[in-house]
C-alpha cells in the first residue's frame, strides 16, 4: 500500500489548524494507493481524543482507514486507537507534532507498525 504526498500534506496542515484538538478522517484507496480522506459527520474533536462516528461512513469498499492527528507528538497507538483500529479497517495513520513530512507512522488493524510508502 501506497499513500500520496498530498494527503500527508494536507492532513499535516488540517492538523495543525486544530490544535490544541486533534483531527480524525477516513482513507480512501484505489489500487493500492491512498489518495483522498473523508471527513466524518459527527466526529468530535477533544485535546486527547477524536471520536468518530463509523457508522456515519459512506458504503464504499474503497474506505480503507483512518489518520488522526496525536499534538503530543507520540506517534504511537493507544489502547483506544487499537479499539478503533479492530473495527474499521486495515490501514491507519497517526501524525504527530510538529505536522512535518516525516513526523508519521501507519498501524494495521492489531495495531502493529507498517510501512508505507509515499508516492507523489
Amino acid at each position: 500500500m501506497k499513500i500520496r504526498r498530498g494527503v500527508i500534506e494536507l492532513v499535516m496542515e488540517s492538523s495543525k489548524d486544530s490544535l490544541p484538538n486533534e483531527f480524525a478522517a477516513i482513507l480512501k484507496a484505489k489500487k493500492d494507493i491512498i489518495y483522498e480522506i473523508a471527513l466524518l459527520p459527527g466526529t468530535i474533536s477533544g485535546d486527547r481524543s477524536a471520536i468518530m462516528q463509523l457508522w456515519n461512513r459512506p458504503i464504499d469498499l474503497g474506505y480503507v482507514g483512518t489518520i488522526h492527528s496525536h499534538p503530543s507528538g507520540v506517534i504511537h497507538p493507544s489502547n483506544d486507537d487499537r479499539s478503533l483500529y479492530s473495527k474499521f479497517g486495515n490501514v491507519h495513520i497517526i501524525v504527530g507534532y510538529p505536522f512535518n513530512l516525516y513526523s508519521w507512522r501507519a498501524f494495521n488493524n492489531e495495531g502493529i507498525e507498517i510501512k508505507l510508502e509515499m508516492v507523489q
